[in-house]
């Protein structure tokens, strides 16, 4: 293979790569935008999601359209829950004490995800097949096509639901000024519920279209919640935008880094850009506003 097509091969890895982390940190954004708080449980709803499907389409059979939604509902519903039972029963709890809250659910989600499906490795089939294409030298996946897609699909869902609708219209009032917010009649607990819920089905989704090249397992979520987080630090947390363009950054310095120099250090790039970007610019390429206010696409 020529260099050219290495670099091309690279860069197709480093983009499906780059989505997922994206959409991950997606997922971060919401909750951080509506309450304030890290969610360190986030990348256990991208693995509840793919552990999910596995389940429903490989064990129970379902069809893979019925599987893909089913889980989609259920882990927001789980999200929702999480919710609900930790975060609302508080009066006035510091960000600390969220955030620990958020590492507790995490250890439990994880925990229970062992005692459901055990210790193994689980695959999915490809959502298409698994007959790579031809493009310069060098080859893509149906399976990235597809990851493409539903992260095309996820944004612009996000760009009509936080910009067309009054749900949408509500909880970016809530993350700009909850006292204002509550003030006009909108219920911010409830919208705080909601980013919950869209949090962990963003989250379900990255898991289940990353299960066909990636095998799952209980422990998956932890290293995509750090990749994660680290995207949407460098994006600038809040910035949706900032999360998809850092997502891709990510990714290709990820597989080039694998490619030219040790697969090695490939989880490691990420901890080091995260480091650089809080010493550096602790505000991310696009996170310019204050704490707390969503970021319009």
């Amino acid at each position: 293979m020529s260099l050219g097509s290495q670099l091309l091969q690279y860069l197709f890895t480093g983009i499906t790569l780059g989505t997922i982390y994206g959409m991950v940190a997606l997922g971060f954004n919401i909750i951080y935008s509506s309450t304030g708080i890290i969610n360190l449980a986030q990348g256990e709803f991208v693995m509840l999601g793919g552990m999910m499907m596995i389940y429903l389409t490989t064990i129970i059979k379902l069809p893979m359209v019925v599987g893909f939604f089913l889980s989609i509902l259920i882990v927001a519903l789980m999200g929702a829950l999480f919710e609900r039972g930790a975060i609302h029963p508080l009066k006035d709890p510091s960000v600390v004490t969220l955030i620990i809250i958020t590492i507790a659910a995490s250890i439990l989600f994880k925990g229970g995800a062992m005692f459901a499906w055990g210790k193994e490795t689980f695959s999915l089939p490809a959502f298409s097949g698994e007959e790579p294409v031809r493009v310069l030298g060098a080859t893509i996946l149906p399976q990235t096509l597809w990851i493409l897609g539903i992260m095309a699909a996820t944004v612009v869902f996000l760009i009509f639901f936080f910009g067309f609708t009054l749900t949408g219209k509500a909880m970016r009032a809530c993350a700009a000024n909850r006292t204002a917010a509550s003030l006009v009649g909108i219920n911010v607990k409830t919208m705080v519920l909601l980013s919950f819920a869209l949090s962990a089905a963003i989250g379900a989704t990255a898991g289940i279209i990353i299960a066909p090249i990636a095998l799952m397992d209980y422990n998956r979520g932890t290293m995509l919640a750090v990749k994660g987080f680290s995207v949407a630090v460098l994006g600038g947390l809040g910035s949706n935008v900032g999360a998809v363009v850092a997502g891709f950054v990510i990714g290709i310095m990820e597989s080039l880094g694998a490619g030219f120099v040790s697969s090695g250090y490939k989880d490691a790039i990420a901890l080091v850009v995260l480091l650089l970007v809080l010493f550096i610019k602790p505000g991310g390429l696009l996170g310019s506003r204050e704490k707390g206010e969503f970021k319009k696409f």
